[in-house]
């Protein structure tokens, strides 16, 4: 029987490649339950794969994007699992969210093709959502130091910045300061394939007596 919604699927060819390698680190750093928002969710292959192999999350895909909301949902359709929500129409830049809290956000390959404004955005939202110790998930390619890791990465970044003068690979330190003003932490920055990052930074947990002074005031 033919799938009727199977031209809605979009596939990604580094969705597919990416997958494993990210689903690796996102084990180790990920909540053992609760629910992970994703950010930017794109075609929808992440959300199946992830919500798959971790089935005590609930896992929210996200994105801006009608298209690819209607693919999340024929790839959701398609998987049939429990813990796989349905899509929000979520962009980082337009308040309010269309979810109060979460215990960790994944974005996965955003920052670098959107503005600058949108890593702020979505800096200042995971801030306001993710309690103290919950964590952010970023992957992508990133500057070091102020320069790039490889060069395909400065032909990546040209050819971004071609295409829209406001996107481009992003320097990690400035990623990290955004982070920091919002309460997080950088607990790991992992090395992919294809040399790119995935960077987990946690919210931190307020000291006892910090939460106690906040309390009494």
């Amino acid at each position: 029987m033919t799938d009727p919604q199977a031209s809605l699927r979009l596939t990604a060819p580094a969705a597919a490649r990416n997958a494993a390698p990210i689903l690796d680190v996102l084990r180790t750093a990920l909540p053992a339950r609760g629910t992970v928002l994703e950010i930017a969710s794109g075609t929808g292959q992440h959300a199946v794969h992830f919500a798959a192999a971790l089935p005590d999350i609930d896992w929210q895909p996200s994105d801006a994007d009608p298209r690819a909301r209607a693919s999340i949902d024929a790839w959701r359709a398609h998987a049939g699992l429990a813990n796989l929500c349905a899509p929000l129409d979520l962009d980082v830049r337009s308040e309010p969210w269309p979810i109060e809290a979460v215990d960790a956000i994944v974005c996965i390959n955003m920052i670098h093709i959107a503005p600058w404004e949108a890593a702020i955005a979505l800096m200042k939202g995971a801030g306001a959502r993710i309690a103290s110790g919950g964590v952010l998930v970023l992957y992508g390619p990133y500057r070091r130091d102020g320069a790039h890791t490889a060069p395909s990465n400065e032909a990546f970044d040209a050819d971004l910045r071609a295409r829209d003068p406001a996107w481009g690979v992003r320097d990690l330190e400035a990623v990290d300061a955004l982070a920091r003003a919002e309460g997080f932490v950088c607990e790991a920055v992992v090395p992919m394939p294809a040399n790119n990052f995935t960077v987990v930074f946690r919210k931190e947990k307020l000291a006892a007596s910090a939460q106690q002074a906040s309390t009494e005031r």
